[in-house]
């Protein structure tokens, strides 16, 4: 349900939205789209879908002859919800492409040189990035600045060609301090730690290891490393960090904002697998490092893994706190050796439960 905050993710960067009952990369429920403050709703869904997006509506009002009695609503009152609908759409420069039965697609021209807008209130925000706890306004993202139609549509590159390819952000220069030879240096250097994390964790790109979440994922070279069919990551940039989620959404990865001083919207036990590079150092003067653990206890199932990557240091403290979890660690030395301050620590989280005298399933 939209509110009145931005929806935390970056600018163009799915490729179609459906307002409906079912998932299709991004999901917006049909009622957070009816014209209202000014069409804000559907301005914010505008913000995050790519140039050359598609939006599909399945829902009211659309087909609204044959349903208008199921919603006990008169027809005037749908005929006119759809016409500000599509006149919203075409202000956004959305073409429809298709309306017959309960569905209707409009699709994102994919710049604004065919873009024949009406009147627009043209956003004056700088980054349309930057959505962290920021209320949502009723103006129109621009599109970006492109000298071709398929530049400003992200490239055509399709998975996994465009999972190493240079995305269109780090090109651009929009990046601050990532040019494109840091960035090929950044994937040969996740390559070579993943690597040393199979040796380490030999299960890792089997089964046993299927959801996966890296808490500081920087430009997504650990998850690019990763990629399988067998396996998906969640790619979490924190909001202290430098803003790269768009890249990795141009990589084709997925991710989200987050504030590790705070708990992650999921279920517990969600992940098999949590890679946290250089985290607790980010936020060892942010927050009680004690909280951000137990919120990854919360997460990762029993019997789950953790790969740290940290200062020894850092990682001391992490053991210590993590042994009274009662989860069993290993320190490794850094892939170049033993004089490098950088360590990894692996961590499993055990399987126990409490009996009538207080000891756990390790210790019968």
């Amino acid at each position: 349900m939209l509110l009145s905050a931005f929806i935390m993710l970056p600018s163009r960067v799915h490729h179609s939205v459906l307002a409906a009952s079912t998932d299709v990369d991004l999901k917006i429920a049909p009622e957070d789209i009816y014209p209202s403050e000014d069409g804000m709703y559907l301005m914010e869904v505008d913000r995050v879908l790519r140039p050359g997006g598609y939006w599909i509506l399945s829902g009211p009002p659309i087909n609204w002859k044959t349903y208008y009695k199921t919603w006990k609503r008169s027809k005037e009152d749908l005929k006119a919800e759809q016409r500000q609908i599509e006149e919203l759409a075409e202000n956004l420069c959305w073409e429809k492409k298709y309306e017959k039965g309960d569905i209707a697609i409009w699709r994102k021209k994919v710049s604004a040189k065919s873009c024949r807008r009406k009147s627009a209130n043209i956003c004056k925000t700088k980054d349309a990035d930057d959505v962290w706890y920021k209320k949502m306004e009723a103006c129109i993202t621009p599109f970006p600045e492109a000298a071709s139609a398929n530049e400003a549509a992200a490239g055509e590159l399709k998975f996994p060609a465009r999972l190493f390819a240079v995305p269109p952000r780090i090109a651009k220069g929009s990046v601050p301090g990532v040019t494109v030879e840091s960035y090929h240096e950044d994937n040969k250097q996740w390559k070579k730690h993943v690597n040393v994390y199979k040796r380490i964790i030999r299960l890792i790109g089997t089964t046993r290891y299927r959801n996966i979440m890296d808490m500081n994922a920087g430009l997504g070279g650990f998850a690019a490393a990763l990629e399988s069919r067998r396996l998906w990551v969640m790619n979490v940039v924190p909001t202290i960090a430098q803003n790269t989620l768009g890249v990795v959404y141009e990589r084709g990865l997925i991710g989200i904002y987050h504030d590790w001083c705070e708990g992650f919207s999921t279920y517990p036990r969600t992940y098999d697998l949590i890679h946290a590079s250089g985290v607790f150092s980010m936020y060892q003067d942010k927050c009680e490092l004690e909280d951000i653990l137990l919120e990854m206890d919360r997460i990762l199932r029993p019997e789950g893994a953790v790969i740290f990557r940290d200062e020894v240091n850092v990682l001391n403290k992490v053991r210590k706190i993590v042994g009274g979890m009662r989860w069993e660690t290993k320190m490794n030395d850094h892939d170049d050796g033993p004089l490098v301050p950088e360590k990894i620590l692996v961590a499993v989280k055990q399987y126990w439960v409490g009996s009538g005298g207080n000891s756990t399933s390790s210790d019968e």
